[in-house]
């Protein structure tokens, strides 16, 4: 018994312990501000069924508003410069993005219990917009700090006051890049609880009742800039009790200003004030191209300081994640359909969102040694087909396959039972794939340009994003999906989920081609990367 328990036991210690062994006093600050980049979902849920149930967006648009919600994370790259040259300061911008997501959640708490009052001054669209838009950028402040305080968290030197060997380091990052991204799902999965018991028997309730549930979740969501600042008072109080023994080396070069990483993010600022105030045509299309320009330019600012071999394989690393990330989604059109047809509920949806979080973390700390040592490339490609796979449950159900099932399995495997088996094996995806780049990210880059270095990488890869967003807007515009939408009592437009079958089809073919034809080419190319 004890011989085929071993091999378990090993694995036991190899996943779970030695991830517990490695853990530092010093990795804490950051992982609250990362824990408290998590909980900044908790409006997710309730955002949606508000949109729903109070503004007449539709699908396409709200694609385009996430297409702007996006954009700030472009500016991490001047963000970071400037970690790397107040690097002792830098804290301060934790308080500044934390005032404004407690802005943005102050806002929808009046909208929803002050209705009147706010309405009298802007419309409650308009209101909800500048909250989706204020929210972003206090995140993209206190995410910049935060993998610089990740940076700052991993020891350089040892008890012995030599530095601490390579192997050692490269160990550490990745611990410390893993437990950061656990500690922003484990900020989900307090998020996912909170709502589970919030909208528990909503669907019973008064449109008064659901709102005042609505405005109790954005006033819940006020404790997060709470937990973002007192990481950095923490990491303040371990300097001062001389626990924190992960300063920069006495001999580090200094950061030497380079003015066009804030010429950039001038010009994106400009870029975006001047064509979305003056609702240029194709504005959001000249926005991403401007920024992809912005973005490549300083790009090429940064890697000029790396060896040529490495610069490449940099390049190639972020083109290969960029495609993986830019794939198109459904849209709202699928929740509006889960919710309308297949009767998914606010507690349901929260349930889901507690499992992707759980599975997600589960996901990480199994799957932590496998991603520390295989290459980047292999995971994605795996990742690529495996997302491929796991979008077909969500087109069987649009085609009825749970009636089926549920025929057969007397009423066990039903819509509900399918999205939950779905959401399980799907979690960990998203997440799985940024770890390997994170930690070669944190050992690799020059020590003083560290925070620049995430930001670059972080910069293009959101960009990503914006191209999921405004391709999920193509799609959405090409197979229309609308959702019921009544005032007064009187349904001023029709529900229809005729065309949602080509949409989640058109996504799938997006999803599984692009990234490994990418993944093709860079690997035939000067950019191939072994890492």
């Amino acid at each position: 018994m004890r011989t085929a328990l071993s091999p378990v036991t090993r694995w036991i210690d190899a996943v779970v312990f030695d991830l517990g062994r490695q853990m530092r006093w010093s990795f804490l600050p950051p992982l609250m501000v990362y824990f408290a980049f998590g909980c900044a979902t908790v409006a997710t849920i309730v955002g949606t069924f508000f949109v729903k149930d109070f503004l007449d967006f539709s699908a396409a648009y709200l694609a385009g508003l996430a297409f702007w919600a996006g954009l700030p994370w472009a500016l991490k790259m001047p963000l970071g410069h400037l970690v790397d040259l107040i690097w002792r300061w830098k804290s301060g911008l934790i308080y500044v993005g934390a005032g404004l997501v407690a802005i943005s959640m102050g806002i929808m708490y009046l909208v929803l219990t002050q209705t009147a009052m706010m309405e009298a001054v802007a419309p409650i669209g308009t209101w909800y917009i500048i909250s989706s838009m204020l929210a972003p950028c206090g995140l993209v402040l206190q995410d910049a700090v935060a993998d610089a305080m990740s940076i700052e968290a991993v020891p350089v030197i040892g008890e012995d006051g030599s530095p601490i060997p390579e192997s050692a380091s490269k160990n550490m990052h990745t611990t410390m890049q893993t437990l950061g991204r656990f500690a922003l799902i484990a900020g989900t999965v307090v998020v996912a609880l909170v709502n589970i018991v919030m909208f528990s028997g909503i669907e019973a309730l008064s449109e008064a009742e659901k709102s005042a549930i609505y405005a109790r979740i954005y006033l819940i969501g006020l404790i997060i800039p709470v937990i973002s600042v007192s990481g950095v008072i923490l990491a303040a109080l371990q300097r001062r009790l001389g626990h924190h023994s992960t300063e920069r080396l006495p001999d580090a070069p200094r950061t030497q200003m380079n003015p066009w990483y804030f010429i950039g993010g001038g010009a994106f600022v400009a870029l975006t004030l001047t064509i979305g105030l003056n609702d240029v045509p194709f504005g959001q299309e000249i926005i991403f191209i401007g920024s992809m320009i912005i973005v490549g330019l300083l790009m090429r600012q940064l890697i000029a300081v790396l060896p040529h071999t490495q610069a490449r394989m940099l390049l190639g690393t972020a083109l290969i994640i960029f495609f993986f990330r830019a794939v198109p989604r459904p849209g709202d059109g699928l929740t509006w359909f889960n919710i309308d047809v297949l009767g998914f509920d606010q507690q349901f949806l929260s349930v889901l969102s507690l499992l992707t979080s759980v599975m997600t973390l589960v996901g990480l700390v199994a799957l932590r040694p496998v991603i520390a040592k295989w290459p980047i490339v292999r995971v994605i490609a795996l990742l690529t087909i495996a997302a491929g796979i796991l979008s077909l449950p969500n087109l069987g159900l649009y085609y009825g396959v749970h009636h089926w099932t549920a025929a057969v399995t007397g009423g066990i495997v039903d819509a509900r039972f399918i999205a939950l088996l779905d959401t399980a094996v799907e979690s960990p995806l998203a997440q799985i794939a940024m770890i390997p780049m994170l930690a070669w990210i944190a050992r690799s880059a020059p020590i003083e340009l560290k925070a620049t270095f995430f930001a670059v990488m972080a910069s293009f890869t959101n960009l990503a994003l914006s191209a999921s967003s405004l391709s999920t807007r193509y799609l959405n515009e090409v197979f229309v999906v609308t959702r019921e939408v009544r005032e007064a009592g009187v349904v001023t437009m029709a529900a229809d989920y005729s065309q949602l079958g080509w949409l989640l089809l058109s996504v799938i073919g997006v999803t599984v081609i692009v990234p490994l034809m990418v993944i093709w080419l860079v690997q035939r190319s000067p950019l191939r990367t072994t890492d």
